[in-house]
C-alpha cells in the first residue's frame, strides 16, 4: 500500500527544510505506510518549525491520502513580550485598568 503526501504551504513556510525539499523535489511524496510518512514529518521537524502528517478530509477529490501541515503564525508577535504584542497588533494606545478602574 502507498501513501501519498501532498506537503501544504503551510509547511514550506514554517520548516526550511520543508521549503527546500519542495524545491528539489516537489510538494508530493509517497510513502510505503503512513507511520513511514509520520517519521519523515517527525525528522523534517527536527531542529526546525514543527510539521506533521495530517489525513485528508474523505469529501478530498484529490489523489493524495494525507497532508505535511504546520501552524503558520506570526513568529514576531509570538516572540514579542506584552506590551510589544499590543503595539505590533496595532492597540489604540489606551491604558490599561484594573478591575476597580484604578490605572
Amino acid at each position: 500500500m502507498s501513501v501519498v503526501v501532498a506537503v501544504k504551504p503551510s509547511a514550506r513556510k514554517r520548516n526550511a527544510k520543508v521549503g527546500t525539499l519542495v524545491f528539489e523535489e516537489g510538494p508530493r511524496h509517497a510513502f510505503e505506510s503512513r507511520a513511514a510518512a509520520e517519521r519523515w514529518a517527525e525528522e523534517l521537524s527536527t531542529g526546525d518549525g514543527h510539521v506533521w502528517v495530517a489525513t485528508a478530509h474523505p469529501e478530498d477529490d484529490s489523489d493524495v491520502d494525507c497532508y505535511l501541515l504546520s501552524r503558520a503564525t506570526n513568529a514576531k508577535l509570538e516572540a514579542a513580550y506584552d506590551k510589544r504584542r499590543r503595539r505590533l497588533r496595532g492597540d489604540d494606545g489606551t491604558e490599561q485598568q484594573s478591575i476597580d478602574g484604578a490605572k
